[in-house]
């Protein structure tokens, strides 16, 4: 069946828009699945989130490494995550290893 050219122009129109970027809360929560799937560790939280100026993610993912007890002796590890402007990681990196229990020293 033909398509008629109100709706083929009415398709165009919505195709032209500007497509919204994913929200924040929405990528932090795909990176910390995406690592977390990747490493086959649980990633716990995210500690930082930056937008990029080619309209992608950097975020600081902490990860579980190694459980212990007790848990203040659990080993975590930071991740630099690369998410491009879909929401997809796209690298990553361990920055930093520590025990749940120690702070940093400044």
């Amino acid at each position: 069946m033909a398509q008629s050219s109100n709706s083929r122009s009415q398709g165009k129109a919505a195709d032209a828009e500007p497509r919204r970027p994913p929200p924040v809360a929405e990528v932090s929560r795909t990176a910390r699945e995406q690592l977390s799937e990747l490493l086959n560790q649980p990633a716990e939280t995210v500690s930082a989130c930056a937008r990029n100026e080619d309209g992608g993610w950097r975020l600081t993912v902490e990860v579980l490494e190694l459980r212990r007890v007790p848990d203040t002796m659990s080993l975590l590890a930071s991740y630099e995550v690369d998410v491009d402007p879909d929401g997809y990681l796209v690298g990553h990196r361990r920055t930093h290893r520590y025990e749940r229990g120690r702070a940093d020293r400044r």
